[in-house]
């Protein structure tokens, strides 16, 4: 592939200098400044593939559900997630499973921010040392707070691994009507809409292993 459009999205003016001479200094000349979700939708609009939006998420006045949209209207985008502190459980659903968003830590070494430009410039997925171990702790103790009985967590595990009531009725001997209403139960317990709701509670309180989900 050429050379990618950086969209620098950060909302500090030093931060964004930075950014972009150490972008310049490994030979990328397209640098624009897109401040906010507007102005990234924006260039998106008129480029989208080849495109790196390196962005603050937690400065970013948008929300997981519409960056998220905005990757599947513009598969071709890579997007660096540059904050200062994300939470596990964030970035297990932005990272495990979607190759097009990485992650660099600000107080990261600067070598790994470098490692981070050059990565994302080919088009591959980079993890940050730190991320990395966040992302990989435990997560017992979120469990152990979850309203659902050992059954509904049971259940619920083998809709994220994304059996039928049918077949989970099988599996654990029970009548498919039995199965629905412990569903029922656990979207009631949750407060979730639908299974997709659920599936990512299931990930964060570490009722199924994110490994295990997306295989």
């Amino acid at each position: 592939m050429g050379q990618p459009l950086f969209l620098l999205s950060d909302p500090q003016d030093i931060t964004r200098f930075a950014l972009r001479r150490m972008a310049e200094e490994l030979g990328f000349t397209d640098i624009r400044k897109a401040l906010g979700i507007s102005n990234i939708k924006e260039e998106l609009n008129r480029q989208s593939d080849g495109v790196v939006v390196v962005l603050d998420y937690s400065e970013l006045n948008t929300s997981e559900e519409e960056l998220l949209l905005l990757h599947l209207r513009h598969p071709g985008v890579h997007f660096l997630l540059f904050s200062e502190q994300l939470s596990r459980d964030f970035l297990r659903r932005m990272l495990l499973g979607n190759s097009q968003f990485s992650v660099v830590l600000k107080d990261s070494p600067l070598c790994e921010i470098v490692e981070a430009l050059q990565t994302v410039a080919k088009g591959r997925q980079y993890i940050c040392t730190d991320a990395q171990s966040l992302i990989n702790t435990p997560e017992q103790h979120d469990a152990d707070r979850s309203p659902l009985t050992k059954t509904e967590k049971d259940i619920l595990r083998l809709l994220a691994l994304g059996k039928k009531s049918k077949d989970i009725a099988a599996e654990r001997f029970l009548s498919v009507h039995t199965v629905m209403t412990h569903r029922k139960n656990i979207f009631r317990k949750l407060g979730v809409n639908n299974a997709q709701e659920a599936i990512r509670y299931a990930l964060r309180a570490g009722i199924v292993d994110p490994l295990e989900y997306y295989i």
